[in-house]
Formats: C-alpha cells, sequence, structure tokens
C-alpha cells in the first residue's frame, strides 16, 4: 500500500492509528443508541396527564396504576376497563456545524427537524376479587423515542434514522392490610427494539491506517450507510405500596427493577463500489451483513406520590420520581462475523428526578378540570450529549378534563407543554467527526382515555 499522506487534525481523546477499528465499531455499535431511552415515557394515562401526573400512584379513579402502582388496585370496588392514547408531537433543530478528521467544513444542511409525532397506546384491567385482593393487566410502552434526520445533513456520520421503544404487558396483583396499608406486585414481560442508522465515512476510513490511500481517499469523499436492528424479550418485575394515614390523604411508592437484556438484530450496510473493491483486494471481510448483539439495560425506577382531597370538589396532588440512568456504563457490542472484533462504548449518564404538582377540580358530578406543573431533568449532559438524543432539562405545563356521562363511563382528555432548554452538543464519532452547535426542543402532548366500570 502506497505511503500515508493522510493528516488528520488531531483532537483530545481521539486518534488516528484505530480509525479503521473504531469506524467499524460505529458501524456496528449503533445499539449504543438505544440509550436514547432518555426519553422515558409516562404518557399511559390522559387523567394523570391533566395534572402533570402529580399524585399518579396515590390518585384515586385512574385504572393506570395497574402499572403505576399495583398496590392501589386493592381500593377499587369496581372492575374497570380503561383505553388510553397519546399523541407525543416534538421538534428537534440543530443549530451548529460540523468539520471532518481534517478540521474542514462537513458539507449538508442541518438536518430539517429531526422530531414528529409518535402515537402511544395503553391498555388497562383491573378487577377486585374481595375486599383484600385485586389483579390487572396492562399494556403500556415505559420508553421509546425517534429522531429522523435528512440523510446528507451534517451530522450524518452520527446519526441519521432513530427509532428505540419498549411495550410492557404487566401483570400485577394487590393485598389490602387494612383501612391503611396495601401492597401490590407486577410481573413484566418486556419487548425491547431498535432500528438505528448513520452514514459511514469510508473516505476517513480509507485514508488512514492501514490503508493509507489518501489522497485518492479523503474524508466525505466515500459516504456509506450503516443500519441495524435489533430485539429481544425479557422478564422483569416492579413492588408498590399504599398508605392512608387519614381518610383524606394518601401515599403511593413504586419500585421497578432494572430489567436487563440482549439485543439480537442484523446489521446492513451499503457501501461504494470503489470501497468495497479496497476491501476485496485487502482480503478483509469489512462491513458486510452480519447479526450482532448487546447486552442492554432499561433502569430501575422510583415514583413517590401523595394525593390530599380538601373536599368534595379539590384535590391536590405531588409527585417525586427518580430513575437510575447511571446503570448506562458502556456497551460492549459482539458481531457473529469473526473478522470484526468486539467494541465497547463508555458513556456515563447520571441519574435523573422529575417532579410535580397538580390537582382536580369538580365543577360537577359530571364534569372535572385538572391542572398540573412539572420539572423533569435528563440524564445526559454536554459531554454524553450526541445528536441521536438530543435531550435536555423540561419544564411541564398541563391542563386537562373529565367528562362522566353516566355512572359507568368516563372520558378524560389531558394536554401538556414541554419546555425543553437549549441542549449543547460536542459529539464526536470514531471517524473524528465533530459536531458541535446547540438544540432547540419543545414538545406537546395530546392524550385522551375511556374508562368503562362494570
Amino acid at each position: 500500500m502506497p505511503q500515508n499522506t493522510f493528516a488528520p487534525h488531531t483532537r483530545q481523546g481521539a486518534g488516528t492509528a484505530g480509525a479503521l477499528a473504531l469506524a467499524i465499531a460505529v458501524a456496528l455499535a449503533v445499539p449504543v443508541t438505544a440509550r436514547a431511552s432518555a426519553f422515558q415515557l409516562k404518557e399511559n394515562s390522559a387523567q394523570a396527564m391533566g395534572r402533570a401526573y402529580a399524585g399518579g400512584g396515590a390518585a384515586p379513579h385512574d385504572v393506570s396504576v395497574v402499572v403505576n402502582n399495583p398496590a392501589a388496585m386493592a381500593w377499587f370496588k369496581h372492575s374497570y376497563l380503561q383505553v388510553d392514547a397519546t399523541a407525543i408531537d416534538f421538534s428537534a433543530n440543530f443549530h451548529g456545524s460540523a468539520t471532518d478528521a481534517l478540521g474542514q467544513p462537513i458539507s449538508g444542511g442541518n438536518g430539517g427537524n429531526a422530531g414528529g409525532t409518535i402515537p402511544v397506546p395503553a391498555f388497562f384491567y383491573l378487577h377486585p376479587i374481595n375486599d383484600q385482593w385485586a389483579v390487572g393487566m396492562g399494556v403500556s410502552a415505559p420508553f421509546g423515542f425517534k429522531t429522523s434526520y435528512d440523510p446528507t445533513w451534517v451530522g450524518r456520520y452520527s446519526a441519521v434514522f432513530s427509532q428505540f421503544k419498549t411495550v410492557d404487558a404487566t401483570f400485577s396483583v394487590s393485598y389490602r392490610l387494612n383501612d391503611q396499608f396495601s401492597l401490590g406486585a407486577s410481573a413484566i414481560l418486556q419487548r425491547t427494539s431498535a432500528d438505528l442508522s448513520s452514514a459511514v465515512n469510508f473516505g476517513t476510513i480509507l485514508a488512514s491506517p492501514p490503508f493509507n490511500l489518501a489522497p485518492t481517499f479523503m474524508p466525505q469523499s466515500a459516504d456509506g450507510l450503516a443500519e441495524i436492528t435489533g430485539h429481544n424479550y425479557k422478564w422483569g418485575w416492579q413492588v408498590g405500596a399504599t398508605w392512608k394515614p387519614t381518610p383524606q390523604d394518601t401515599f403511593g411508592l413504586l419500585y421497578h427493577a432494572k430489567i436487563a437484556q440482549t439485543l439480537h438484530g442484523t446489521a446492513f450496510f451499503s457501501v461504494p463500489a470503489s470501497v468495497q473493491t479496497v476491501f476485496a483486494g485487502a482480503q478483509l471481510p469489512l462491513f458486510q451483513n452480519t447479526p450482532g448483539s448487546a447486552a442492554f439495560t432499561t433502569p430501575a425506577y422510583v415514583n413517590l406520590s401523595y394525593w390530599h382531597q380538601f373536599n368534595d370538589r379539590f384535590s391536590l396532588g405531588a409527585e417525586v420520581d427518580w430513575t437510575q440512568w447511571s446503570v448506562f456504563k458502556n456497551l460492549t457490542i459482539n458481531y457473529a462475523n469473526p473478522a470484526q472484533p468486539s467494541s465497547t462504548e463508555v458513556f456515563n449518564w447520571k441519574n435523573s428526578h422529575f417532579i410535580s404538582v397538580g390537582g382536580d377540580y369538580h365543577l360537577s358530578h359530571a364534569l372535572t378540570l385538572r391542572a398540573g406543573v412539572g420539572y423533569d431533568t435528563t440524564p445526559t449532559s454536554l459531554a454524553t450529549r450526541d445528536p441521536r438524543v438530543p435531550d435536555a432539562n423540561r419544564t411541564w405545563l398541563s391542563l386537562g378534563l373529565g367528562y362522566r356521562p353516566v355512572a359507568d363511563f368516563t372520558i378524560n382528555v389531558g394536554y401538556a407543554h414541554l419546555f425543553v432548554s437549549n441542549a449543547s452538543i460536542h459529539s464526536e464519532s470514531p471517524t473524528l467527526d465533530l459536531v458541535t452547535g446547540y438544540y432547540t426542543n419543545s414538545a406537546n402532548l395530546l392524550a385522551a382515555s375511556a374508562t368503562y366500570r362494570f
């Protein structure tokens, strides 16, 4: 091979000696962006959304406690069926630029609005067996996100398309100890799936060791595409408790354990013909479609709820949640292709918190008004944020309406607007492509539910 004439721009924490191995890693290790589950989805109750989820595990008459705190099922006197649907409309717009390994500007635009509208359905059934025992089941989506950029945008080597979601089937039971205490537990079957893609800067790979093919190949001269899809099923669990120190006050506590999984999928590559010729000549079976797997964990979380009924018309609740995002220390990818060594990407997220206050006001027996405010912290920081998950702290402002036309049927509608802080980004791909700038984000959520008592 010719002598290397390629002199990449050096950045702290990155070099060119391992450019080939790192490029292979990024092409196959896209499941690391499953950490986009930082978009934790609370959206399983239109009723709770109307008050920014305040008191979600303690407020009465919300069948979503089947998944949000199974202990609260013990206080229901009738069987219920509840169907919820939420539309999450969010926007994420990049402002900034990107440079390649030589420090030259990367061609392309800002990617457009990376957000969109995501539907989130949920279903719950609750049945009291007697005055002490109750059972229930629910289907909900506790984690999920989606971002999509123009395929030729400046950050294409970091992300083009990203979709990650989990669907939980939850089976719950509760036991009422006395007039003050109840306990609950759930078995959870979780399905996790991912579909992620990014461009591959083959120009940088072939200009670097061991190929040293500059100036025939230079950064941005030969783009390809890598995409991976994968999924897995795994069982998990949660436990809950409620305490009613007075007839007007209820406390709810939920612990949802982390669920460790191994995602199995397939990597697909689009490689320019000129690059395929180089790999074939070197007898290197690189960037070939291959199965892969990666260990992945959805985090544990704790929810503490409080609900107080002042009188027949007005009730007020509060919520404090903690999510253990610190479980995301690193991710190791193993490949079925023997030519691909395992790769590890390090990332360190911090634990996040959510707090909210909100309440209900009954205008009449048939009509209820709701409102609430909340604050949600992000587990990401400038050092760990990437274009797949341009997340930042969020402030919630929520409104809701409940309508009960007949005794056994209720309709609830909830709306929330999320004021999202600007998300600064300084993210480098394994081929030393650096994206710098910030994101302006916002979100609107609209939910509706129907509850039937029988």
